[in-house]
């Protein structure tokens, strides 16, 4: 775990944040230095393009965590499948795919 100005953060959140080159950075902890200022990022977006789908580091005081969506539809959870998809994250993925089926389930069971 680690401290930064906002919260505590863990391998895993999705971050928000600009890169040591300057960069405006989203995506995800992949893990921390052993002194915990200095996070290693999987970019998922930035305004770097030769940035994205690589793994940088990132000062930790200059890493915010994202606040946690709130899914209401089946499209925004297809969008965030198709996410886990990319970013190879089976938990996240079965987890959404059941949240998924249950919305189909419970539509099914209204007819």
């Amino acid at each position: 775990m680690n401290l930064n100005n906002d919260s505590i953060l863990k391998t895993g959140d999705w971050v928000k944040g600009i890169s040591m080159d300057g960069e405006l950075v989203i995506g995800y902890i992949e893990s921390f230095t052993s002194l915990d200022e200095i996070v290693k990022v999987n970019v998922i977006t930035s305004d770097n393009k030769t940035s994205i789908g690589k793994t940088i580091h990132m000062l930790n005081k200059n890493v915010k965590k994202m606040p946690a969506s709130k899914v209401t539809n089946k499209e925004q959870i297809r969008c965030l499948i198709d996410l886990a998809l990319s970013t190879g994250d089976v938990d996240w993925f079965n987890e959404l795919s059941s949240q998924l089926n249950s919305m189909r389930e419970l539509v099914n069971g209204v007819k």
